[in-house]
């Protein structure tokens, strides 16, 4: 019989390509993970890792199971969950996943009222951009995963719409992208401003998500933009700027979390916006403490 404890073995394994980084990823030690291993082989009658030197690398038959072990994993945890709420959720947990505007604007009030209204669950907070929130959320890692995604602009990309076609998707936004450029830009002052009008500028591009989007923006205005400088810290593109160091464009909820010293901001067309979401799984939206927690975000978000 094949036990959750020896899945979630098998996963950190497969995460981490060790024994003993596996131990330290599950705070236990290399022997228990080993024993662990050995429980699961004897399982299923046949072998899950090849051994070669200090690496390991999955059979056929290992490569299946980890494929089915999130699934598995996140349904137990959600009959944990469902089980422990049932009281009136006086129990529970909710993992919460989230990029970095979405932070400092929409969860903490959205985890306020949470914890007012459900003292009892349990509710934590990590980071994460996409599509890595949403690896966490299906590899069991967390509840719910804030993400967002952008259209696509040339569209050719046939996948953009399946890309959370599996997860229960609740809209909390449309969040317009804005100019940033110098105080003493030339265009500063402008009311708006035209994506081409910036095609000479060095550029300041933000997390690899929203650097590609730029890329495609601009080259679907006939330019490709020189971008200088990345960095997924919203303070530190507004710094970048204001030093004088180019150009950049940013979501408006960024806006509302970074005071822009240096920096002036101005509309830009085409106007483009970014899509927000909470994500989850299916099993887990019908967990209380999920349901709940993603109508705290949508509330938040309609603010």
């Amino acid at each position: 019989m094949i036990e959750a404890r020896h899945l979630r073995v098998l996963r950190a394994v497969a995460l981490t390509g060790s024994f003993s980084a596996a131990a330290r990823e599950l705070g236990c030690t290399q022997p228990a993970v080993s024993q662990q291993m050995k429980a699961l082989e004897q399982s299923t009658g046949t072998p899950l890792l090849v051994r070669t030197g200090r690496e390991m690398r999955l059979t056929q038959a290992g490569t299946a199971l980890v494929r089915h072990a999130s699934g598995i994993l996140a349904g137990l945890t959600a009959a944990e969950e469902e089980i422990a709420a049932i009281a009136g959720l006086r129990a529970g947990r909710v993992r919460l996943v989230s990029f970095p505007s979405g932070s400092s604007t929409l969860v903490p009030g959205a985890l306020a009222q949470m914890r007012a209204a459900h003292p009892g669950t349990e509710i934590s907070l990590v980071e994460a951009e996409p599509p890595r929130s949403v690896e966490m959320l299906r590899d069991g890692e967390c509840e719910i995963a804030l993400a967002f995604r952008y259209p696509d602009v040339r569209g050719a990309d046939p996948a953009a719409g399946a890309e959370w076609e599996d997860l229960v998707v609740r809209p909390l936004l449309t969040d317009r992208l804005i100019g940033v450029v110098p105080e003493g830009h030339r265009l500063a002052g402008a009311d708006r401003i035209g994506i081409t009008d910036l095609a000479e500028e060095p550029w300041i591009a933000g997390c690899p998500r929203c650097r590609r989007h730029l890329v495609e923006v601009c080259e679907s205005a006939g330019f490709t933009p020189r971008i200088d400088f990345a960095t997924d810290d919203y303070p530190a593109v507004f710094g970048l700027v204001g030093a004088g160091l180019g150009v950049a464009v940013m979501p408006e909820l960024a806006l509302e979390s970074v005071r822009p010293k240096g920096a002036r901001t101005v509309p830009v067309e085409p106007v483009v916006h970014r899509e927000i979401v909470a994500l989850t799984l299916p099993d887990l939206a019908r967990v209380p403490a999920v349901d709940a927690m993603l109508d705290k975000l949508a509330g938040t978000a309609g603010r």
